[in-house]
């Protein structure tokens, strides 16, 4: 979705009446995540892609039905067959794309959203996509960690409150997916859908150590999407020039800087981290912070297997318990055979990526199965929300 709210607003700023369409579901091996986004303009342009070409020829049609008609639609994309590869998913996957239509009048807090979205304050976009009464579809409601601002809220004062508490749960893991209610927003039904698109600010990569490592570190870290920190205490070292693609740099000692963040609450639990000092007096008191902190999704720390060795023993004397330690990805990175800095940036980020989405790191030709992710593991958030409305 981030892709075309430049264009959106665009046409959006200008009055005209833009179709939007959103993959709002994934099974199996589809091609794109939930939130992917599709833009039909006024002058019948396209911006973006809902599954990299497989859909885009049908999704397009009804994008322009429902600029004529105002009708919004959700539509499921299964397996292509030899008769309707123009319609189907040659990869094998599933998705459900909802089309609507965008405008001033129907959707008046969306530059507001953009807003946010662009200073980098977290904001969730609710939308009805499936629902009994079809003048329930459409309705939308924005949700911000300090309150709601809806345009006519989702239809009734319960559907708002319990939507309200799952997409803020939703929001803190920034999670987008689908999530089911009963019509009037019972916690145990079914018959009424709803996206959560969470605009949450970009997880943070917090890089501990000025070394060139940390550069290559930095610069991928950079390019798939993670705001970047690195951390020094050695001011020599810890400079703006030397590491031009982190969004800061920090002269601090490392425990003290990362207790500092979490106390501010500015660690989250996509945060990852990367001890690369390899150095006892800096990067033991660091790790015991940072391994005491389950909020932290992933913590990595570089050294050989010696180092390794050395490290563990002095954090079993620091009295962190074995549960703590197996947090530890140590040492850092997946088995590459990487060599130079920008190589063995892969290999970290490649694992970080992996614990991320629950990958294992083996080659696809050696596995069998699906390649992409499903819903169920790529949206943890909105099925751990899911499961516990219907403990409740």
């Amino acid at each position: 979705m981030r892709e075309v709210l430049g264009d959106l607003r665009g046409w959006w700023q200008a009055g005209d009446d833009v179709a939007l369409a959103t993959v709002v579901s994934t099974f199996r091996s589809a091609p794109r995540p939930a939130g992917a986004a599709m833009l039909v303009g006024p002058d019948r342009s396209v911006v973006g892609s809902v599954s990299g070409g497989c859909v885009e020829g049908d999704v397009y049609e009804r994008a322009l039905a429902a600029m004529t008609s105002g009708a919004p639609s959700l539509t499921r994309y299964g397996v292509s067959d030899d008769d309707a590869l123009s319609v189907g998913l040659t990869c094998g996957g599933v998705l459900d794309v909802f089309v609507e239509v965008v405008s001033r009048t129907g959707y008046p807090e969306f530059g507001d959203v953009v807003e946010d979205v662009e200073a980098g304050r977290p904001v969730a976009v609710t939308t009805v996509v499936a629902h009994p009464c079809p003048d329930r579809v459409g309705r939308r409601m924005i949700v911000r960690p300090d309150g709601t601002a809806g345009h006519n809220g989702l239809g009734s004062a319960r559907i708002d409150t319990a939507v309200r508490n799952d997409a803020l749960g939703m929001l803190a893991a920034g999670s987008s997916g689908v999530l089911s209610y009963g019509p009037d927003g019972q916690r145990r039904g079914s018959g009424m859908q709803v996206f959560v698109a969470a605009f949450a600010p970009r997880p943070r990569m917090l890089v501990f150590g000025a070394i060139d490592f940390a550069a290559a570190v930095a610069r991928l870290g950079s390019f798939v999407g993670y705001d970047v920190t690195v951390c020094d205490a050695r001011p020599v070292f810890a400079t703006a020039r030397r590491f031009p693609d982190a969004d800061r740099v920090v002269v601090d000692w490392p425990h003290r800087y990362l207790r500092t963040e979490i106390e501010a609450g500015r660690v989250d639990r996509r945060t990852v981290v990367a001890v690369l000092t390899h150095d006892p007096k800096f990067d033991v008191p660091l790790l015991e912070v940072a391994l005491r902190t389950p909020e932290i999704a992933y913590v990595g720390a570089m050294g050989s297997r010696r180092t390794h060795d050395e490290r563990m023993a002095r954090l079993r004397e620091a009295h962190l318990d074995e549960m703590e330690l197996a947090r530890l990805r140590s040492p850092i990175g997946l088995d590459l055979g990487a060599r130079t800095p920008e190589e063995t940036a892969v290999s970290i980020v490649a694992e970080m990526i992996a614990g991320r989405w629950g990958g294992t790191g083996a080659s696809l030709s050696m596995t069998s199965g699906r390649i992409h992710i499903g819903e169920a593991a790529a949206a943890p958030a909105a099925h751990a929300v899911q499961r516990e409305r219907e403990r409740v």
